[in-house]
């Protein structure tokens, strides 16, 4: 099989960067050393351009499982078969005795005496550049020709051969032996002493004892714990621990349509993914990260002096070019091109991701530590801002590139920014010019239900002068603009369930009627709309439907609990893999449903 399903991949980091581990041993997605470097592995989006770092048994038939040891993001890949049994372990270390950035993986025979056979085959600078290599008999350097300065060595126990720029090996375990392996970069100091069993077994713990400790954080005690734990898991490592900032997906290229041209990068901050996700950590108390990324925010974002918009996106580390290129040397996954790295969208105006930041910082005033006077008067600029352009046109949350609309989505979340801002300015007693936010507040409440509420359909639209919904607008009663049992949302959600909604699973808009969003082709449902359904339902006060529909929606996880951004008519995964959106929202509709379940006594 040339390409695996997406949903077939595990997902391994170091809070620095990720590897997708595929069920057949294969490392065939990797950007290293950093979230957003080039690709070394990209088999996923060209399985023979791409390069992979392969371990797999030599038997026949043999079936694969997957599983995370508990409470940990280390990986054990299974391979079953009447011949024998085998497990590949992998995991990158983030804590001493770690021998730097890089990629640890043992192969154990667990049952019968096995044959195993290894490909590493490093494809630098997205496989646009060669390399050279340099081998010992337990180690070979891959240079890439692209930069100097980047250098991989793989350190094995077993003996090493090379072959067209690519090291290989066969070798035999018994029942209960082991081999080890560690990838990373050509000058880190213990890189080799990794591959002695104790050390890598010392590696193991120490990584064990990083991941239990972080989650044993969390104050989540309620319902689907295990799945809300996993979640947050993920969020974590989509956290960069040198800036603090939050990607929203580590992959780029993966289509939401087989074969079509919605194949885009999410290895990027986008202001209103990172908020979310702020918010679903501090209801889980993990208050260290929401720090972390406030401090980010007030580098990078509390930097505007009013006079210009607020970027939509940065790189980890403030980046703002982040201009689009097509690589046309690759095929894409299953043929679906083009590949692209960069992000188109990074000069946009989406007016909602104000209300969103503002959001966070109420929610991180509330829960994390008290906003600092210099931090105020620099929002307060960016409020201004808000309430002279709330009435513009913009892409929107969904980042159309058909032209600009007065989105309903924008408008909501300019009234959220403001909203927050009156809130935090009486809390703390901070200086501001309330009366005219005040003003601004209602103004845009009114337009909104005067020009975004449609009486011949009976609910709110997604743009001005339009009759089709948007999921987006599942948001309303939660950012609390709208009571969940107003009679104006009890029909728009009515309408959002005729048009959008199948079964537990919603479509974000429907691409006949909504805006024009410039591209050819459909796509699948979200899952983070799907669960913005759910959270939606239960607010309303249908609690038990909202949980059968919540159970269901878990379902279409992977075998480890990890979604995509979407999930196809087949219910296969579908785009960046796995998606922070997808995770922050399964953690708010839990924690929100199993909130309604105890308060209506429920024990089970």
């Amino acid at each position: 099989m040339n390409y695996p399903p997406i949903e077939n991949h595990g997902v391994i980091g170091n809070l620095h960067t990720v590897a997708l581990a595929g069920m057949d041993g294969a490392i065939d997605f990797m950007c290293f050393p950093a979230f957003d470097s080039p690709s070394i592995f990209a088999a996923l989006l060209d399985h023979q351009k791409g390069g992979k770092f392969q371990i797999a048994p030599i038997i026949a038939e043999a079936r694969h499982k997957q599983i995370y040891l508990p409470d940990s993001n280390v990986l054990l890949t299974r391979f079953l078969s009447g011949e024998g049994v085998a497990e590949i372990c992998d995991f990158k270390p983030v804590e001493p005795p770690w021998p730097g950035p890089c990629l640890l993986r043992q192969v154990k025979a667990i049952r019968g005496d096995l044959r195993f056979r290894l490909v590493c085959a490093p494809r630098f600078d997205y496989a646009r550049a060669g390399h050279r290599v340099e081998s010992k008999k337990h180690e070979v350097v891959f240079r890439s020709d692209a930069s100097d300065r980047l250098a991989l060595r793989l350190a094995s126990s077993v003996p090493l051969e090379v072959a067209n720029g690519d090291a290989l090996a066969e070798f035999t375990l018994r029942a209960g032996q082991s081999a080890c392996f560690a990838l990373g970069l050509a000058h880190t100091p213990g890189l080799g002493e990794a591959v002695q069993e104790q050390f890598f077994e010392d590696c193991l713990q120490a990584t064990l004892k990083f991941w239990r400790r972080w989650i044993n954080r969390s104050q989540y005690r309620g319902r689907w714990r295990e799945t809300v734990n996993r979640s947050a898991l993920i969020l974590k490592l989509l956290t960069s621990a040198q800036h603090g900032s939050i990607v929203a997906a580590p992959t780029f290229g993966l289509p939401e349509t087989i074969g079509g041209e919605r194949n885009w990068d999410y290895r990027y901050t986008w202001i209103r993914d990172s908020a979310f996700t702020l918010y679903a950590l501090i209801r889980l108390g993990f208050t260290d990260e929401a720090r972390s990324f406030f401090s980010w925010l007030e580098r990078f974002c509390f930097e505007a002096d009013g006079k210009r918009p607020l970027q939509i996106m940065y790189g980890l580390n403030g980046r703002r070019q982040l201009s689009e290129e097509t690589l046309a040397h690759l095929e894409g996954y299953r043929g679906s091109a083009p590949v692209r790295i960069g992000n188109g969208a990074w000069d946009q105006l989406q007016l909602d991701i104000y209300g969103e930041l503002l959001d966070s910082v109420y929610l991180y005033d509330k829960y994390g530590s008290p906003l600092t006077f210099e931090s105020w008067t620099r929002l307060v600029h960016l409020v201004n801002w808000v309430c002279e352009h709330w009435l513009l046109p913009d892409e929107g949350i969904w980042e159309v590139r058909g032209g600009r609309q007065e989105f309903l989505f924008s408008r909501l979340m300019c009234w959220v920014a403001v909203d927050r801002a009156i809130r935090l300015a009486q809390k703390r007693a901070f200086p501001g010019p309330i009366d005219r936010w005040q003003s601004v507040r209602e103004q845009i409440q009114q337009d909104i239900y005067g020009q975004f509420w449609n009486r011949r359909i009976q609910a709110f639209v997604q743009h001005k002068g339009s009759q089709a919904v948007d999921a987006a607008s599942l948001l309303m009663p939660l950012v609390r603009f709208i009571s969940p049992n107003d009679t104006h949302w009890f029909l728009t959600l009515r309408r959002i369930e005729e048009k959008l909604v199948q079964d537990s699973l919603v479509f974000r808009y429907d691409p006949q009627h909504a805006a024009d969003d410039g591209l050819h082709g459909g796509e699948g449902t979200f899952n983070m709309c799907s669960f913005w359904y759910i959270e939606c339902v239960s607010r309303s006060g249908e609690v038990q439907k909202a949980r059968f529909l919540f159970e269901k929606a878990l379902g279409y996880a992977n075998h480890l609990g990890l979604y995509a951004e979407e999930l196809g008519p087949c219910g296969e995964h579908l785009g960046n893999f796995p998606q922070a959106f997808s995770h922050l929202a399964l953690i708010s509709a839990a924690y929100n449903l199993d909130k309604k379940l105890s308060e209506l006594g429920h024990d089970d």
